[in-house]
């Protein structure tokens, strides 16, 4: 039987469950949605997340402020800060959160002391604890599956003992879809 370990956290908790989906080999992980690689090659492994995932990670502590948030969103221009306490991944915080949190105003001729106070929120006020992770040998297959299914756009990669590896996100996934299709 294939093995698909979907780790779920929240904040407070020191090792991510594990929620374990069995699927029969050539089985989807849900019927709602086509696989996207539902015409894989028999005799090609399935690619995993291991291939595809991003390493070059920016993470931020809960206490961190929002403007040191918004900083580094705009100096790696990534779309995702992933928070972190110690080596354990707690929460993480999108480009559109912060954008949701912060006035605004700020930055703008209409700007106050209120507007700029919104920067200083901290990080954990925030950020989503619910966490919907996969491990380095998720199936590309079983990713694409979660980022559908729990309507997010990245999934943080964890080692098996609950350590931060990578991340993969959405057009991670596109960009393998249109390598395969490219390849077929």
């Amino acid at each position: 039987m294939a093995q698909e370990a979907v780790h779920s956290g929240r904040y407070g908790n020191n090792s991510p469950q594990t929620q374990e989906r069995f699927m029969p080999p050539g089985s989807q992980p849900s019927d709602q949605h086509p696989s996207v690689l539902s015409d894989a090659r028999q005799d090609e492994p399935a690619p995993t997340v291991q291939a595809i995932m991003s390493r070059r990670l920016v993470t931020v502590a809960m206490d961190d402020s929002l403007a040191r948030a918004r900083e580094l969103f705009n100096e790696f221009h990534f779309h995702h800060l992933l928070v972190v306490e110690g080596r354990e991944l707690v929460g993480i915080i999108s480009d559109r959160d912060l954008l949701k949190a912060v006035s605004p105003y700020v930055g703008t001729m209409s700007e106050t002391d209120r507007d700029r106070a919104t920067l200083q929120k901290r990080v954990h006020q925030i950020m989503s604890r619910t966490l919907v992770t996969v491990t380095l040998h998720t199936s590309v297959m079983a990713a694409s599956q979660l980022l559908l299914e729990n309507r997010v756009s990245c999934l943080p990669v964890l080692t098996t003992a609950g350590h931060l590896e990578g991340i993969v996100t959405w057009r991670d996934l596109l960009r393998e879809y249109l390598r395969y299709q490219a390849a077929a």
